[in-house]
């Protein structure tokens, strides 16, 4: 049977390539982005500047090694697709922090961007980092 167009478009069966891709690609948007959040705050505690939130009352030295953490090498791990599982678990950590502590009671526009990394990072978590990653690799072996 030949699908036209129109039932093409609106078609629901998954294409593995397609999610493979997809993910790609939400692997490096996600990661990538993340690390311009993380890049300031990698070199402020590599300056020693310990100036920093602390939301959860770890202390504002902690909390800015944790959100560097997460935010630099957990963000190159989700862009390179390796350990994609677990590197996403200190990123959802870290945004959801963002979105309902840090942000909790400002407008849905200042909370909006962690609120989408957090989302980002759940779907990651829930479907891993695909065929094309580090993680596929290792898993061939």
């Amino acid at each position: 049977m030949k699908l036209t167009a129109t039932k093409k478009l609106f078609q629901t069966k998954l294409n593995n390539t397609r999610v493979d891709l997809s993910l790609l690609i939400l692997r490096l948007a996600s990661g990538g982005f993340m690390l311009t959040h993380g890049w300031p705050k990698l070199q402020r505690l590599l300056a020693g500047e310990m100036k920093f939130g602390d939301p959860l009352g770890l202390g504002p030295e902690l909390s800015l090694i944790l959100a560097v953490f997460a935010e630099v090498f957990c963000a190159i791990l989700v862009v390179l697709g390796l350990g994609t599982r677990l590197a996403v678990i200190p990123l959802i950590v870290t945004m959801a922090v963002a979105a309902f502590i840090t942000h909790g009671a400002d407008s849905f526009a200042r909370k909006e961007l962690a609120l989408f990394y957090l989302v980002s990072y759940v779907i990651l978590l829930l479907m891993g980092s695909g065929k094309i990653s580090v993680d596929r690799l290792i898993a061939r072996r």
